[in-house]
């Protein structure tokens, strides 16, 4: 036993230091302008858009998860499908602030999380989100619900895992930056097939039904979420511009 913790303890140790900040990263224009054209390209080409949105879809149904937690509901499962849709279930009253609040927070989720992610990415916190974010997402996986969720969750855990273990401080930051404008970019071309649906099973008509409040008005609230998330994750791009 006492060998046990002694291999244990270096291990705990590593994974702790792992954990801390680093130092805020250089500023790179040429970094940048490749993560930007990345992005770009994964957004609107569309095969590549077809295979990768599924990582906002997570970010979606997570959403939809942890608020209904924090809202004392029971989080049960979710399914991810082919077509890279998805569905949370959460158990509890069948109306209410907390049924309303999980249903609301599925389309705000990827801005919110993709404004912190590029937050974090400049300002040194990078390791630290990224073990957290593996360690979230592996408890996650006691929630799928399908053969496909459990592959996208695993592969996404890994690359997360890898990512914060085996990778330097400023691909770390390189990369994060990259994902969380892939969801705060991701977050707004969900919103806008919202936009083009009339499918009484979206959140947006699922909220019209509970509440009596247009569905236009919970889309409305999805833009002005999304609208103050692209605001806090880029001000201070605007703020360097301005002084260049």
């Amino acid at each position: 036993m006492g060998e046990t913790l002694d291999d244990v303890g270096p291990w705990l140790a590593e994974a702790w230091s792992r954990l801390r900040p680093g130092p805020v990263p250089a500023e790179d224009a040429a970094v940048l302008a490749v993560v930007v054209a990345a992005v770009v390209a994964a957004v609107a080409v569309p095969l590549l858009w077809r295979h990768l949105r599924v990582v906002v879809t997570v970010v979606h149904e997570l959403g939809h998860g942890l608020v209904g937690v924090l809202c004392g509901r029971r989080f049960t499962g979710f399914v991810l499908r082919g077509d890279m849709s998805g569905h949370a279930v959460t158990v509890g009253p069948a109306r209410g602030a907390g049924r309303v609040l999980s249903t609301w927070a599925g389309y705000p989720a990827p801005a919110v999380v993709g404004a912190l992610l590029v937050r974090a990415a400049g300002t040194g916190w990078a390791p630290t989100v990224l073990g957290v974010g593996a360690l979230v997402l592996l408890v996650s996986l006691v929630r799928v619900r399908s053969w496909y969720t459990a592959l996208v969750m695993v592969a996404l855990t890994a690359a997360t895992a890898a990512l914060w273990w085996w990778v330097g401080g400023a691909l770390q930051a390189a990369v994060l930056l990259g994902v969380g404008l892939f969801l705060l970019v991701g977050a707004w071309r969900h919103l806008g097939a919202l936009l083009g649906s009339r499918s009484p099973g979206s959140d947006a008509a699922v909220l019209a039904g509970l509440t009596r409040v247009p569905r236009w008005c919970w889309v409305l609230s999805f833009a002005v979420v999304l609208g103050l998330a692209s605001w806090f994750a880029l001000a201070p791009f605007g703020a360097l511009a301005g002084l260049a």
